[in-house]
């Protein structure tokens, strides 16, 4: 007897998000719970990524990929490397102000490459530290129990006040060498969850002025005749998400418009698939199932490209549809994430790409991009040698939430998160008691 469709594609999904969760596994420091930004030797850690490994274990133990002893174990020495690492102005601490560098050296956790102290990816970070303490709640476990001090406790440290340096919205980073980057976070982006974290603080909280100030210069397009929020990369509409349950929630200029993030996250991906249907730079291998513009890297620059196209290669750089910019270079783990928006548009998606392109994974996971236009020997074209720690947690979280509802679910009992969405001015569904518009499913 055949197969059933769905078994198939059920199996290929358990795959990937298990060879994705394995990054974490075999790219971190068990002594300290750092996490390699890539799976390029030698390459500091990034703390965005440990974010995102700190939300993966609870998915592993659900799954049974790892104990749940052995997940509390690489957690809790993560929380105390974070809650002991050196804070202050020097250049070569860990942190300042309860913030952390970008960037990590995987042994000593000291400063790596004259990174920024990073509002963005500590926010990340203290996502995935959140998440810890919401899973691993068990009273007469010792371990278990020193997880939640020490998240109670990182999280309390952060000044986010501090941030604001003075303005409306929250600023970007800062360096000890020359003080806080002039860009801050304006207008629809990735943080939301950086808001909704720095508002719901017992210690050092920013007012909901600075969320309304975020919003203020949101951008709005149209296609299909829907209205939606503008962000050409895709990241941007997936990573607040993996943690927020956007399902039928609004703030201010969501209600306004009768529109949600989450039902705005499907339209980007219509928006993504025409986009590659249209190819109006006509590079090679887009089609409506062959997308995915995000931020990644590119390849270098070189004149061997197919079909006598000449582009402008970009390296590394945020890509986006349908304003771009756009070198011809796909993100292959973007369809896959997009698993809870849009079931079909990712199962097509992912198996056209290991249709066309079987050679395309690196140990099992998606590389961080690749560019068919670039002429090789392979008709993939241009492959990064790479994987990425943020992309391979992305995958495993976002696949869970619709398998199972999990972190989701976790992350709606999370008293910060409420009550970080509810002082930015979220009304709503599951907020004021409702399910979720789709079925709350549990772990398989």
């Amino acid at each position: 007897m055949l197969q059933r469709i769905e078994d198939i594609d059920a199996a290929l999904v358990d795959r990937l998000q298990h060879s994705a969760f394995k990054y974490f596994l075999k790219y971190s420091n068990p002594e300290n719970g750092l996490v390699a930004d890539t799976s390029i030797g030698g390459v500091p850690a990034s703390i965005a990524a440990v974010g995102f490994a700190l939300s993966s274990y609870p998915v592993a133990v659900e799954r049974c990929w790892i104990a749940r002893k052995e997940a509390a174990e690489r957690t809790v020495n993560t929380l105390r490397f974070f809650a002991e690492a050196r804070q202050g102005e020097e250049r070569h601490a860990t942190g300042h102000r309860g913030f952390f560098y970008h960037f990590l050296h995987m042994d000593t956790g000291n400063r790596a490459w004259n990174s920024e102290l990073s509002t963005i990816d500590t926010a990340l970070l203290i996502a995935g530290v959140l998440t810890a303490a919401q899973y691993f709640d068990r009273e007469d476990d010792e371990t278990e129990t020193e997880i939640r001090e020490l998240a109670t406790f990182i999280y309390e440290r952060v000044d986010w006040r501090w941030a604001l340096n003075k303005g409306d919205t929250i600023s970007m980073g800062w360096k000890p060498s020359s003080g806080f980057l002039r860009w801050r976070y304006h207008g629809f982006d990735e943080a939301i969850i950086l808001y909704a974290l720095a508002l719901a603080s017992p210690t050092h909280p920013i007012p909901q002025s600075s969320y309304d100030a975020f919003t203020s210069s949101y951008s709005w397009m149209t296609h299909d005749e829907q209205p939606y929020l503008y962000a050409g990369p895709l990241f941007i509409h997936l990573f607040s998400h993996a943690w927020i349950d956007f399902r039928g929630i609004q703030d201010r200029p969501m209600a306004e418009r009768n529109w949600d993030y989450f039902r705005n996250t499907q339209v980007v991906i219509n928006v993504q698939r025409d986009y590659a249907e249209r190819n109006p730079g006509q590079f090679v291998g887009y089609n409506r199932n062959i997308w995915g513009f995000s931020a990644c890297d590119g390849p270098p620059p070189t004149r061997r490209m197919r079909g006598g196209r000449q582009p402008k290669v970009l390296g590394y750089a945020a890509r986006g549809a349908p304003l771009g910019p756009d070198d011809g270079t796909i993100a292959p783990w973007a369809a896959l994430a997009c698993l809870p928006y849009d079931k079909q548009a990712a199962l097509d998606g992912t198996k056209a790409l290991l249709t066309t392109y079987p050679n395309l994974l690196l140990e099992g996971g998606f590389p961080g991009g690749f560019n068919p236009t670039v002429k090789t020997k392979r008709p993939e074209g241009w492959v990064d040698d790479r994987t990425v720690g943020i992309d391979q947690g992305l995958v495993v979280m976002t696949i869970e939430n619709e398998r199972s509802d999990f972190i989701w679910k976790l992350m709606r009992q999370s008293p910060v998160i409420r009550l970080g969405l509810e002082r930015a001015g979220f009304t709503g569904g599951w907020l004021e008691g409702a399910e979720p518009q789709e079925l709350v499913r549990r772990v398989g």
